[in-house]
């Protein structure tokens, strides 16, 4: 074994946890990763070195051996994973133990070293392992970065401006708020940032979905249950309102909560308390209730299928969300944080997006808001190409295809001039136009002609009529 020592590799901001159940092997790693520049901790078994992280310890990488008693390496080894996904685990195996190391592989080791080994063995696998930590580190960094400049790009709309000041306003406060806008705004946005503003700052934000969840599962998740409460209930489980405690609770599409739920909602705004399921035992929680919707819970108020009363609770102070075809100015900037963004997740070339692109999103309806437009950048991203996107924007057929179909019309209407009035050529023009017009709100809506209609401007009826005129059919 060589015991010279290139400065260079010294890695003094370095922490290596070295778990073995021989001390002789955790003695001789311990000294020569000391006297490389590393610092060292050790465990003896699995156990320990469970305790040593869930106390705080915070090694780089973690030396594991894998034939152990107890605990052995591959249980400790999934264990870490569980609650330390992150942290890089180099398996140490004697010769022979191949299955063992595939397994290994397969729960997440970031690498393994057969015993015996040279200590420039041991030296290379670090440095590699801690080389692509680092990495995964910047990348997190400039994800979290990307991060942060959408929001910037998101509160940098004059249409949001007012929508910055109310959260201004009430962050520091604990009133209930209701956040209503289309699938897709950024209400999420809207109430991690009234989170993150408020004296709560320092506490959890839970998110709960209620239109994910069935009635019975929805309720053991926000109230939690008792062991023995149902079939398969084999321990207690806390529910997200205790999670929550000291923090924000963010009930996401609560106008999907059924009436049941609800008054047990209601009763947990009025007291803050309520029970686990299968429990007596009255639990009060301080968790700040912030809820989000696309529905009009107004007119869900006024068929009875959502409660008055829970209403008035929950719409304390209240945000619309405008969508995005209403806040055009934003689509630039905040196609170019996406692309960002993904370009770094993806470790993918920068995209440069054409004009005609551009000038597509500007113009396009964007039924499904701000998620859409990410997730056309992240396609953008990945493909490396415009033309599945401009599809998107275009209709099914692509831009080229219907920028020729306009060209037809045009040629045809230049073959034929002197033969038909002003007025008949001006209509022709003018119904292509319509024709494609109508054809990608139709597809981006799904063929929902109510809602294309709105989206048009025009009744149902002159859009029904438009469409016959046209002669679109669903699947054009």
């Amino acid at each position: 074994m060589s015991a010279e020592i290139d400065p260079a590799s010294r890695a003094p901001d370095a922490r290596i946890l070295v778990v073995d159940d021989a001390e002789g092997i955790r003695t001789y790693l311990a000294d020569l990763l000391e006297l490389r520049g590393y610092q060292v901790d050790t465990a003896e078994d699995g156990r320990s070195a469970l305790a040593l992280l869930d106390a705080g310890a915070a090694p780089d990488v973690v030396l594991l051996d894998i034939m152990m008693p107890g605990i052995d390496g591959l249980e400790t080894l999934r264990r870490i994973r569980e609650d330390h996904e992150e942290l890089p685990v180099v398996m140490l195996s004697v010769v022979g133990r191949a299955d063992a190391i595939v397994d290994a592989m397969r729960s997440g080791a970031a690498d393994y070293l057969n015993k015996p080994f040279e200590e420039d063995e041991l030296e290379a696998v670090l440095g590699r392992v801690l080389s692509q930590s680092a990495l995964r580190a910047e990348r997190a960094r400039l994800l979290d970065e990307a991060a942060d400049g959408f929001r910037g790009a998101l509160w940098g709309s004059p249409a949001l401006e007012h929508i910055r000041n109310v959260i201004s306003q009430v962050a520091e406060t604990d009133v209930t708020v209701l956040i209503g806008g289309e699938s897709g705004t950024g209400k999420e946005i809207v109430a991690r940032t009234l989170h993150e503003e408020s004296t709560r700052r320092e506490g959890p934000f839970v998110k709960v979905n209620c239109a994910a969840l069935p009635e019975p599962l929805l309720e053991s998740e926000l109230f939690g249950y008792e062991r023995g409460a149902f079939t398969g209930a084999a321990s207690r489980k806390l529910g997200k309102f205790e999670v929550a405690d000291g923090g924000t609770i963010f009930l996401d599409e609560i106008g999907e909560m059924s009436p049941a739920l609800q008054a047990k909602l209601l009763q947990v705004l009025q007291d803050a308390t309520f029970a686990r399921l299968g429990g007596n035992a009255e639990i009060r929680v301080d968790a700040r209730v912030v809820c989000a919707t696309h529905r009009r819970l107004e007119e869900m108020v006024a068929e009875g299928a959502f409660r008055e009363d829970l209403f008035y609770r929950l719409n304390v102070v209240s945000i619309q969300i405008p969508p995005l075809r209403e806040r055009r100015d934003e689509i630039p900037l905040l196609l170019e944080r996406f692309l960002t963004r993904y370009q770094v997740k993806y470790q993918r070339p920068a995209v440069e997006v054409s004009p005609e692109l551009r000038d597509a999103m500007l113009r396009y309806a964007f039924p499904g808001n701000v998620r859409e437009l990410e997730n056309m950048a992240k396609r953008l991203i990945v493909l490396g190409s415009e033309e599945s996107v401009l599809r998107q924007l275009y209709g099914r057929s692509s831009a080229r295809d219907e920028a020729r179909r306009l060209a037809m019309v045009i040629d045809d209407l230049e073959a034929s001039a002197g033969q038909q009035s002003l007025r008949e050529v001006g209509r022709r023009a003018a119904l292509e136009a319509e024709r494609q017009v109508i054809q990608w709100t139709l597809q981006r809506t799904q063929w929902n002609r109510k809602e294309a209609a709105r989206l048009l401007g025009v009744s149902y009826k002159t859009l029904l009529q438009k469409i016959r005129e046209c002669e679109l059919r669903a699947g054009q």
